[in-house]
């Protein structure tokens, strides 16, 4: 028991200057706090940088939706103030639709497509907020640009 101490206490005294103990100490590498709190910081500094970008881009896309949900309203608004028009042609293929307007726009009138609840595209040749104005110029549009021209109310 007597060598046991002794052999305790030389290898205790050995291992101490021992350099790999010395780097590396007793229980794995010594850690230094002020490069831990280091670290910590980096990496906080790092994840509140992200966590700014992330807020900044959700607020972007924020005022995105609201600015085009606010042109939509006014689209709409737009629309129910207009809501006679005088068509000039009805048709289930967009592209004949499209040819036509084109043709119409070519003369010189301002023209639109509607959709309607059949599913049809609606060339409109003018659109009017009172119906005695519209009544009017289908009148006239009869007679001078197309016989076949109705109006269309929109609801």
């Amino acid at each position: 028991m007597k060598h046991l101490f002794i052999l305790f206490i030389l290898m205790l005294f050995f291992a101490n200057s021992c350099k790999f103990i010395e780097d590396k100490g007793w229980f794995g590498k010594k850690v230094d706090t002020l490069e831990a709190f280091y670290l910590k910081q980096d990496s906080i500094r790092i994840a509140d940088s992200i966590r700014l970008q992330i807020e900044l881009m959700q607020a972007r896309e924020r005022a995105r939706l609201d600015s085009l949900q606010r042109i939509e309203q006014e689209e709409m608004e737009w629309l129910s103030r207009f809501k006679y028009h005088i068509i000039v042609g009805s048709f289930k293929t967009p592209e004949y639709a499209d040819l036509y307007s084109e043709y119409y726009s070519k003369m010189g009138y301002a023209t639109e497509i509607l959709f309607s609840e059949n599913d049809f595209n609606l060339v409109s040749a003018r659109k009017f907020e009172n119906f005695q104005k519209a009544i009017i110029d289908l009148e006239h549009f009869r007679d001078t640009v197309e016989l076949y021209a109705w109006i269309y109310i929109i609801k």
